[in-house]
């Protein structure tokens, strides 16, 4: 069971609480999760990432076991934690400005 912390933007665009779980076959990428989150909410198509070219959004960062894992390759295996589902997969809604 992979768990996910989305940001509270895309939790009330995907009406979901605090956490998405979900099951995975395979290998446990960055790409793969957020196909499955995708997948199983529509509606965060375009959000997260890029439709076309599936890049990460701008102001979208990603962290796990306390490391930024933004500018990882889609299909670099995620930390033993996060595949473990002991530790959550962050997806952080990034703030800019003066």
């Amino acid at each position: 069971m992979i768990r996910v912390v989305l940001p509270a933007h895309l939790k009330a665009l995907a009406r979901v609480g605090d956490e998405v779980q979900l099951e995975l076959d395979g290998s446990v990428t960055l790409g793969t999760v957020v196909g499955a989150i995708e997948a199983r909410y529509p509606m965060l198509l375009g959000t997260i990432r890029d439709r076309v070219t599936h890049q990460r959004r701008p102001f979208i960062r990603f962290f796990a076991c306390e490391r930024d894992l933004s500018h990882d390759a889609l299909d670099a295996p995620l930390p033993d934690a996060v595949a473990r589902g002991t530790e959550p997969l962050l997806i952080i809604g990034a703030m800019a400005g003066g």
